[in-house]
């Protein structure tokens, strides 16, 4: 196993630590660990870059630690009242959505390959300074209501655009198959 394996490794084992931080208040300790969580992300892809230090595992297991990760703080800041309840379910359906999809594909036979798109990577950087911006003002750092409530609309754009796009292509693989089949 590479060492950006065991970095990743080790978000997925940040994110229960988070949300006992984030259920227990201690809103600085969620803010920090969720920080360096993604400056671990960011480090774990220089080092499998720059080293070669690529793997099939790695490619699997780093979406799923991302996803993870917001997934379960949207979900957190939702239920603490910190996210408007129509964005987190528009966010986790998003995820569920490419999920459901790719499952089905491969029940079907018809295994499709979901790379990132473009609009998909806008959303994710978008969802994570939201992130950022609404556990930084809960841990007491700065009031950023202003640009939270800009962040709330860009990041519900974002996400029905990416999903459409998502969506479109699937359809689109799906569509091509039958039509070949």
């Amino acid at each position: 196993m590479t060492l950006p394996n065991y970095i990743t490794i080790a978000r997925f084992i940040m994110v229960p630590l988070i949300i006992f931080a984030l259920i227990n208040s201690h809103m600085m300790v969620a803010f920090v660990l969720f920080v360096f969580a993604g400056l671990s992300d960011g480090v774990d892809g220089f080092i499998a870059r720059q080293f070669n230090q690529r793997s099939e595992l790695g490619a699997w297991l780093d979406p799923m630690a991302d996803k993870f990760m917001l997934v379960a703080v949207f979900l957190m800041l939702g239920w603490l009242g910190a996210l408007p309840i129509w964005l987190v379910l528009l966010a986790v359906s998003r995820d569920g959505l490419i999920v459901g999809a790719v499952v089905l594909s491969s029940l079907m036979d018809n295994p499709v390959e979901m790379r990132p798109l473009m609009v998909s990577k806008a959303n994710t950087t978008a969802q994570i300074v939201l992130l950022v911006l609404v556990l930084a003002e809960h841990a007491g750092i700065a009031q950023f209501t202003a640009l939270s409530n800009l962040m709330i609309y860009l990041v519900a754009g974002l996400t029905i655009a990416s999903a459409s796009a998502y969506l479109v292509s699937w359809l689109r693989h799906m569509a091509s198959d039958s039509e070949a089949g």
